[in-house]
């Protein structure tokens, strides 16, 4: 559904992206997960045709980004990591502007939009000002504006960055219905939590490289399922086991504080890259 070939982008003498190698499959749900720099917004950018590569190629679906344009806007829908709705328009015509750029017919442009109100269960709130929702709601009508044309690949840049709890999940459960209706999902995120609960594969990016590529259980198997957490002098000192008993005859042992506790994506990260997600 989305390939990358030896994708590259510089800007002045920063290497955003390096030579980078993907392919996406057709109904997956794809994390980029990475610091700050680490090129996942880069990426979504060059798929999402608002910024050229320096070198290599994409496409979506069989189409250039760079050659396809109107065929590769017709395959996509994009939420950006910032909010742009417009905030003095009611959700239906944030919905409605969107329908006649893409030149949508009336009829199906209004029942387009009464389907995808209800879809991210905005209808009663539907004739209130963008302006006047909470950071959820808000993210939830993007998502909405970003369907109205019907695409097989949705972008989703840091999805549930600064919402709540609550309506982080609910963004997930959407996340979710919309996958299992057959949609194509790359999604960039900070939270090693998001990763692990949304995404079927994970690619680990750091300084502009695809340093990593799997799922997230095949992850956890090969630095070890079960961490000991020891506590020395002020410093952390982490050691990974297979399973749980190895791990405990391990803290057995020490004399030490020690944590015992499953491994996560992070832990990965750090053993790939000697630092954390955030850093």
């Amino acid at each position: 559904m989305i390939e990358l070939r030896q994708l590259s982008k510089q800007y002045g003498n920063i290497q955003a992206v390096v030579d980078l190698d993907l392919k996406i499959r057709r109904g997956e749900i794809f994390g980029l997960l990475g610091p700050n720099g680490a090129g996942k917004t880069t990426i979504v950018r060059v798929l999402t045709m608002l910024t050229r590569p320096s070198g290599g190629s994409a496409s979506i679906n069989g189409y250039e980004v760079n050659r396809d344009l109107r065929k590769v806007k017709k395959e996509i829908g994009v939420v950006p990591q910032h909010m742009n709705l417009d905030l003095e328009l009611t959700a239906r015509e944030n919905l409605e502007l969107h329908g006649r750029l893409h030149k949508m017919p009336r009829a199906q442009r209004q029942q387009r939009i009464q389907e995808l109100l209800a879809y991210v269960e905005l209808t009663e709130r539907s004739n209130d000002l963008a302006g006047k929702y909470s950071g959820g709601m808000k993210r939830r009508l993007m998502i909405a504006r970003a369907l109205m044309h019907h695409p097989g690949v949705l972008f989703l840049d840091e999805p549930t960055a600064g919402l709540d709890p609550q309506a982080r999940r609910k963004i997930w459960n959407l996340i979710r219905r919309m996958n299992s209706e057959g949609m194509t999902v790359l999604l960039t995120t900070h939270y090693i939590e998001e990763a692990e609960v949304l995404c079927h594969r994970v690619g680990i990016m750091d300084h502009g490289r695809l340093i990593a590529l799997d799922t997230p259980a095949k992850f956890k198997k090969k630095v070890g399922e079960i961490v000991v957490e020891v506590l020395n002098h002020g410093n952390t000192k982490y050691r990974f086991f297979a399973g749980r008993e190895q791990a405990a005859q391990y803290a057995g042992s020490l004399t030490e504080n020690v944590v015992i506790r499953e491994a996560n994506l992070e832990d990965v990260f750090v053993e790939l890259t000697g630092r954390k997600v955030g850093d």
